[in-house]
């Protein structure tokens, strides 16, 4: 079968090609892609080619399809899964397997896998490591926000605390504790404070920054204050960019007593330095933002790391569980990532979308990959020149400007 996609050859070497898929094996499935995000990692693998830690080597001559935040549909199954999968069952991606220990992944190291193609080939170790997720929600891009959704999930679960004179980790976020999450209304921050209102563990009080008034007025309509409330949970947006002492109101907001949990949503050596000093006791900070410069550095009060026993985590992308719990979520209307969306596009737009992700503002890029299609703002799908597009637009204004079910089936269906 022949399929479509965007292969990487080198450093910001990204081409579009049409070539056949081998034949699968008894051990491999062939699916159809309908959506994926763009992730920064993604960004990240494309300027960096070879170099980055889970590209091959070899990617010149074999070149690796892009794109790790997919759903799509399985069209025939090998005879070893045909106990577990079936055609037509819709599907997503857990792309961190870590198979046998390696770095491997759909996205990055694979020549006949990623989100950025119409059909791929499913090799055998995604199903071996349980990574090929049953997806039972009625819109694909639901599907492809679920790994992104997973990696905010690991975070959370990631953080971890102790009791005096215990020496025993206990993981995850403190509830009915003091939250911050600094730099906190882009695409993955919006996930976050989503997750904080309704995961079983929830803060008492949940402060989100940012120097941008616009996000910050964004993020208040769609994830309101008073939706908070009623999940037991005190939210304050905080625009920090216009205060003098930015550190000294969080305390305040906090009852001086400091934040049991710090997210840090931006690889700035100030909102770091930031984020450790408004710790409590015991106090865990996330380093969540993923830096591309490799000596990113930042100050860390080590007197409070001694005596008040504040600490320190970062993760990078979530597991399988947290995948499982961020689909459960979504399909049970806990959670709706389709806020993260800030602009739609085709096959067409991945490869200048993706070597440009930092300089195009707004959060997730959404792709169909079975259409032509330019990327663009949601909010500006109304005034669109394509009539289709402009009934789209209309859709999306109906509601509150985010994405959504009606918007993606017209699109699919009219394009």
């Amino acid at each position: 079968m022949k399929t479509k996609a965007v292969r990487l050859y080198g450093k910001n070497d990204l081409r579009l090609e049409e070539f056949e898929l081998p034949e699968i094996k008894d051990c491999e499935i062939l699916a159809h892609v309908i959506s994926d995000s763009i992730c920064m990692s993604s960004y990240k693998a494309a300027i960096q080619g070879a170099d980055h830690k889970r590209v091959p080597d070899d990617v010149a001559e074999n070149p690796i399809i892009i794109g790790h935040e997919f759903c799509g549909e399985i069209v025939k199954v090998g005879s070893k899964w045909a106990d577990k999968y079936k055609a037509g069952q819709r599907f997503a991606i857990q792309p961190a397997m870590n198979y046998k220990g390696s770095l491997a992944a759909p996205g990055y190291s694979y020549q006949n896998i990623g989100g950025s193609s119409t059909y791929i080939v499913i090799p055998n170790e995604v199903m071996e490591t349980g990574s090929l997720l049953n997806y039972g929600g009625e819109a694909f891009f639901y599907g492809s926000l679920a790994e992104p959704m997973s990696c905010i999930v690991g975070g959370f679960h990631a953080n971890y605390h102790t009791k005096a004179g215990s020496y025993v980790h206990e993981m995850g976020t403190v509830v009915g504790g003091n939250m911050a999450i600094l730099a906190g209304v882009g695409p993955m921050g919006l996930g976050a404070i989503d997750y904080a209102i309704h995961n079983e563990r929830k803060p008492k009080l949940l402060v989100v920054t940012d120097i941008d008034q616009a996000r910050l007025d964004r993020a208040a309509s769609i994830l309101t204050v008073e939706e908070a409330k009623k999940n037991g949970v005190e939210l304050v947006y905080l625009n920090t960019g216009n205060m003098e002492n930015p550190v000294e109101e969080m305390m305040k907001l906090s009852g001086g007593k400091g934040y049991d949990d710090v997210f840090v949503f931006a690889p700035v050596k100030p909102v770091v330095e930031m984020g450790d000093q408004i710790l409590g006791k015991d106090g865990c900070l996330n380093f969540f933002a993923g830096p591309t410069n490799p000596e990113f550095k930042a100050e860390f009060n080590f007197y409070n790391v001694h005596y008040a026993s504040t600490h320190i985590v970062g993760t990078s992308g979530g597991n399988t569980a947290d995948l499982i719990e961020s689909i459960k979520m979504m399909e049970e209307g806990k959670l709706n990532p389709a806020m993260m969306i800030t602009h739609v596009g085709g096959i067409d737009a991945i490869i200048d979308t993706t070597l440009n992700l930092p300089k195009i503002p707004g959060g997730k890029k959404l792709i169909y990959l079975n259409i032509n299609m330019p990327l663009i703002a949601l909010s500006d799908l109304s005034s669109s020149d394509d009539p289709v597009l402009q009934e789209v637009g209309k859709m999306v204004e109906a509601n509150n400007g985010i994405w959504c079910k009606e918007a993606e089936e017209y699109l699919l269906a009219n394009k």
